[in-house]
């Protein structure tokens, strides 16, 4: 009475288990994956010899090889056995283990065009079992008696009628197009992020406005495949304004100001700003915020819209060159010329002091403790800081100004007694 409920596939199946011959197949399938779980270790360890420029295709090979060896010795039992009896079970085992190579072989396929990350790694065997369990019931004939038991469990809202059938249907319509999505906006991006004959800005902008309209594409198919009436856009889209009028506000401008600092060129990628007080170089920029990385490693998270309300300081806008000042005062009592030269030359043996423009030692002020100099040198890697710089030149001064009988005179006050 059982069997009068099951598919004919299945059914076929338990007919086929009462005979020897079933025994022989199931054998013949746990020989094979046997066989291929050994070959598959060791076809392992010797990928994991290969250079690493041949890393990718060997580990599309390690994805593909334990279902291919499994189906060439099934292949083999069924050549065998077909001659005397029925080889069914084989015939769906072979597909099983066909269908498994292909899914594991493109969702391999699909990972590496995303960022490579443990998520991924998840996501990718979960996406592949999910889907190598729906070949699995279409080929046993499974399916469309669970498709109908979905879709019998359901609900009418309005003249909506919602099965489980059809919000599993939606789920995955949206998880298929978003991950395409994502796809083809990591293509474009490595694509565009190649093009030299581009500043790397209008590179940013056309990879984040093009992922942007992927995704916006990608969630209207998703709609659409869902059943869902892309009118309720319009309401979404009251919704939108309402928010920006509200409470969004900042958020909207910190997205503008993003392309309109991307598209004006006025701070690019490697860029050494200052923004307040905080001082680094551009590490990253994105269409709502800016990383600004320290001297001292620390990374600033600053709101894009600070760009166009705030004065920022670019020392590499159109060059980098940049100029330091290291003020110096010696005594009354010290050969001034002497001291200027001895401060040039130091200047000039410094290996990050650029010869052109050239330093210069300028007296600034008769002061009342010494006589004020200045020593102003150029430099053209900022990102390399300043304070190392100023302690080498400011130490050899100091030797160099003790040899000389040059002194740095204390603060000096004269105090008359009057009777």
């Amino acid at each position: 009475m059982l069997l009068q409920f099951m598919p004919d596939a299945m059914r076929d199946f338990f007919e086929h288990f009462e005979k020897i011959s079933v025994l022989r197949q199931t054998a013949i399938i746990a020989a094979s994956l046997l066989v291929a779980w050994m070959t598959d270790g060791i076809i392992r360890r010797i990928t994991a010899r290969i250079s690493p420029h041949w890393q990718f295709g060997a580990g599309g090979i390690n994805r593909i090889a334990f279902p291919l060896v499994a189906v060439l010795i099934i292949t083999i039992g069924k050549a065998i056995l077909h001659k005397w009896q029925s080889v069914y079970i084989l015939n769906i085992a072979t597909d099983l283990l066909l269908a498994l190579a292909l899914i594991r072989f493109v969702v391999y396929l699909l990972r590496h065009a995303f960022s490579p990350s443990p998520a991924m790694l998840y996501w990718e065997r979960v996406i592949a079992t999910l889907v190598w369990f729906g070949l699995a019931f279409q080929i046993t004939g499974i399916m469309p008696d669970l498709l109908k038991n979905l879709d019998d469990i359901s609900v009418n809202i309005g003249h909506k009628h919602i099965s489980l059938l059809t919000v599993l249907q939606g789920l995955i319509s949206v998880a298929i197009t978003m991950l395409l999505a994502l796809w083809l906006g990591k293509l474009l991006e490595a694509r565009v992020m190649r093009t030299e004959t581009l500043d790397m800005n209008v590179r940013v902008v056309i990879t984040k406005a093009g992922r942007a309209l992927l995704i916006v594409v990608g969630v209207i198919l998703a709609m659409a495949g869902a059943g869902i009436d892309l009118t309720v856009l319009s309401v979404f889209g009251g919704a939108l304004g309402v928010g920006l009028g509200f409470g969004l506000q900042k958020i909207a401008s910190n997205y503008i100001s993003g392309f309109i600092i991307l598209l004006d060129k006025s701070v690019h990628l490697g860029d050494m700003i200052q923004v307040g007080d905080r001082y680094g170089e551009v590490s990253n920029l994105t269409a709502r915020y800016t990383v600004l990385k320290g001297l001292d490693g620390t990374e600033s998270i600053i709101p894009n819209e600070t760009f166009i309300s705030s004065v920022v300081v670019n020392q590499s806008y159109t060059n980098r060159l940049i100029m330091i000042r290291i003020p110096i005062q010696i005594s009354y009592e010290s050969d001034l010329e002497r001291a200027m030269q001895l401060m040039l030359d130091i200047a000039r043996h410094s290996p990050r002091v650029l010869h052109d423009p050239e330093p210069k030692a300028y007296l600034t002020e008769f002061a009342d403790s010494g006589i004020n100099l200045a020593l102003s040198i150029w430099i053209q890697d900022p990102e390399e800081g300043q304070m190392s710089l100023r302690s080498e030149i400011n130490l050899a001064i100091w030797h160099a100004f003790r040899e000389n009988a040059i002194s740095i005179p204390y603060p000096q006050r004269e105090i008359r007694i009057l009777s």
